[in-house]
């Protein structure tokens, strides 16, 4: 465990916060699909003496004096970035995944230009032009869906909706879906309508990277990543695109949307991708799918309907209505035995976004624990138990207690 000799010494209030959630996080598991245990050297960097450092620019070209170092640690969060994806160009300043994607609309389109993007309750994101977020409120948004029938995206439907509207933009890569995408499909249809193609992989980053999923960043115009999730880093992002738009990217980036970059997270961020790039993450990547696919099968097993009936990556989205209630008590139920999940919405869903039919199930946590499919196994039962049998107290007492010492058995790797 770190030491926080000093948070406990200057303001044991905020410690005794911090330690409340290190025992949450060490006695519960977490199967939020966004989320992910970081490591002891990633949480270190987040921690160092680069925080008290400003450094507007770009390294060689900064607005502030003293960034040598800076610089440094900076590119070789680059360069490492530019290894695991194979891309030209990155930019690892935005601080986190919406304002990224702001960036990339910032430097390719106007406002108003017409943007193609996935429904927010068929899998896809608030910034892909939702009504609600700047993206929808800015930009001209159509909207394609996945297939009512096999909950996958119907790329036919995806073509005949870009022919008719003629977007400048097509979005692809998502929250909420867990199929593999059709990268190339989306790229040749961008260039018969000759739109820019951005791929939103925030989600399966890790898994692109440890080569588990396809790789959209060699022939995307533009990608954007959360660092976290399935990449296992800190809360950030970056921006990768082809060497021809640089300039513009980085313009929007800086001093287009934000100001001077989070320096010691870029350090984090370089630790993390150095972690993503050995042979360990790749067989940790393989695990995550390897349990989803598992954990799909158990609902599947057990009379879940798992939307689009299985897995590629590292989440499912489960249809709780076919268990007979609402994806937020099944959230408030899980919580009680010590399993934290996200409620979701399904494509078409009838209910509203804050208690929704679905519940979001996610791997890549439980995997960094070291959980393989025996466990997973178990826990699809400990779930199925808790929702079929919610009234029984004793029986959710007995279960938390079960969850709490397989969670002890499978220690978080930074605390």
């Amino acid at each position: 465990m770190l030491n926080y000799k000093f948070l406990a010494e200057h303001d044991p209030e905020v410690m005794a916060v911090v330690k409340k959630e290190m025992k949450r996080q060490i006695e519960e598991m977490e199967m939020i699909a966004s989320e992910n245990y970081v490591s002891k050297a990633v949480l270190e960097a987040m921690g160092t003496v680069l925080t008290n450092k400003y450094s507007e620019g770009y390294p060689g070209h900064r607005y502030y004096g003293g960034n040598q170092v800076i610089d440094e640690v900076e590119n070789i969060a680059i360069e490492r970035a530019k290894k695991l994806f194979s891309a030209e160009h990155v930019n690892v300043q935005p601080l986190s995944g919406s304002p990224a994607n702001a960036a990339v609309y910032f430097a390719f389109l106007k406002p108003g230009e017409k943007v193609m993007g996935l429904r927010l309750d068929h899998g896809g994101h608030l910034s892909h032009g939702h009504p609600v977020n700047f993206s929808g409120m800015l930009y001209n948004f159509v909207q394609y869906e996945v297939d009512s029938e096999t909950g996958k995206i119907d790329m036919e439907k995806v073509r005949e909706i870009a022919l008719r509207e003629k977007p400048k933009m097509i979005v692809a890569g998502y929250s909420a879906y867990s199929r593999e995408i059709e990268w190339q499909k989306f790229k040749d249809i961008a260039d018969e309508v000759g739109a820019f193609t951005f791929a939103d992989i925030a989600h399966t980053a890790g898994l692109i990277a440890a080569g588990e999923m396809n790789n959209p960043v060699p022939f995307f115009d533009v990608v954007t990543t959360t660092t976290h999730k399935t990449l296992r880093g800190p809360r950030g992002a970056m921006i990768m695109c082809k060497e021809r738009f640089a300039k513009q990217v980085n313009r929007a980036v800086f001093p287009g949307m934000q100001g001077g970059p989070h320096d010691h997270i870029n350090a984090a961020k370089a630790v993390a991708f150095g972690e993503a790039l050995k042979p360990e993450f790749k067989i940790y990547a393989k695990q995550v799918v390897a349990n989803c696919k598992v954990l799909s099968e158990e609902f599947i097993k057990r009379g879940y309907r798992v939307i689009s009936g299985g897995t590629d990556n590292h989440l499912i989205v489960v249809d709780m209505t076919s268990k007979g209630l609402l994806g937020k008590e099944a959230e408030v139920i899980l919580d009680r035995i010590g399993i934290s999940v996200s409620r979701s919405t399904i494509p078409n869903d009838p209910n509203p976004p804050m208690n929704p039919s679905g519940v979001r199930f996610g791997t890549p946590a439980i995997t960094t624990r070291g959980m393989k499919e025996n466990e997973i196994r178990k826990i699809a039962e400990w779930i199925n138990d808790a929702i079929e049998q919610k009234e029984e107290i004793e029986l959710l007492d007995k279960i938390r207690i079960e969850v709490k010492e397989m969670c002890e058995r499978f220690p978080v790797p930074s605390i």
